[in-house]
């Protein structure tokens, strides 16, 4: 057991979600960080494995005071954050570059890219104070292998993967580490519901076939790299992306 907390940003999503549930079994506590499923957050606090304590805490990315007051709540609720997982995203769907209009990059990069900024701006201070701590934040495998359609979300995350290599770079002296998972196709929040709206069955088997391992990921298998990286196991890996597609990027 890990002995401190970690918070979960974007916690009652698909990703976010399963983060929090393979934390649980190596922490003491978990944030649950939300926006606006309060219920939700009250529920995986509940489902969490024994001996680790669940909070649920309003956290708006768009709002530097929101983000600041459920980081420092953590702190003052827990004692210390031992790590911070960025797990939110927006619901987007999968329009060509020539179909994006500026309110769409600008909801988006406003929420992930400036929505991170603000989280390791109100976590470093802690980080620094306690002499140590890292973030996981949640990428994407398309700046890997990039799919038609994917720029919307894809964009967005390079930038958050540069940040956290910059983290990682210049704050290594401080005994932080910031690391990245890079997900595949996964059949868990919003990898789910493309999976059943988006294109046809044959499609998608078509892409099964094309991937390594022929199958599509679990939440659980992101769950379960984040919970590495963000543990002492991975103590001396840091500005990393770990690729978690089944060999799709292959």
């Amino acid at each position: 057991m890990t002995r401190s907390a970690a918070f979960v940003v974007g916690a009652t999503g698909g990703l976010g979600r399963e983060s929090v549930l393979a934390l649980a079994n190596e922490w003491d506590g978990v944030a649950i960080g939300y926006h606006s499923s309060a219920d939700k957050a009250k529920q995986l606090a509940a489902e969490l494995a024994p001996g680790c304590a669940g909070w649920p805490v309003h956290c708006d990315l768009t709002d530097s005071a929101s983000v600041g007051a459920a980081i420092a709540g953590a702190k003052a609720h827990f004692g210390q954050i031992g790590t911070v997982v960025f797990a939110s995203g927006v619901a987007i769907e999968q329009p060509y570059v020539s179909k994006i209009d500026e309110a769409q990059w600008r909801e988006v990069i406003e929420t992930e890219v400036i929505g991170l900024t603000r989280v390791v701006a109100a976590a470093l201070p802690v980080f620094r104070e306690q002499g140590g701590g890292n973030f996981v934040i949640v990428v994407s495998v398309a700046n890997y292998a990039f799919p038609p359609g994917d720029a919307l979300s894809s964009v967005p995350k390079a930038a958050m993967e540069s940040l956290g290599r910059a983290i990682a770079k210049e704050e290594g002296r401080n005994g932080i580490r910031a690391n990245m998972v890079a997900p595949g196709i996964i059949d868990a929040g919003l990898g789910a519901s493309y999976l059943q709206t988006m294109y046809t069955p044959q499609i998608w088997e078509a892409q099964r076939k094309k991937i390594a391992l022929q199958s599509f990921g679990s939440g659980a298998d992101i769950g379960e790299a984040v919970a590495f990286l963000a543990s002492d196991r991975a103590r001396y890996i840091t500005g990393q992306t770990l690729i978690v597609d089944g060999g799709f990027s292959l």
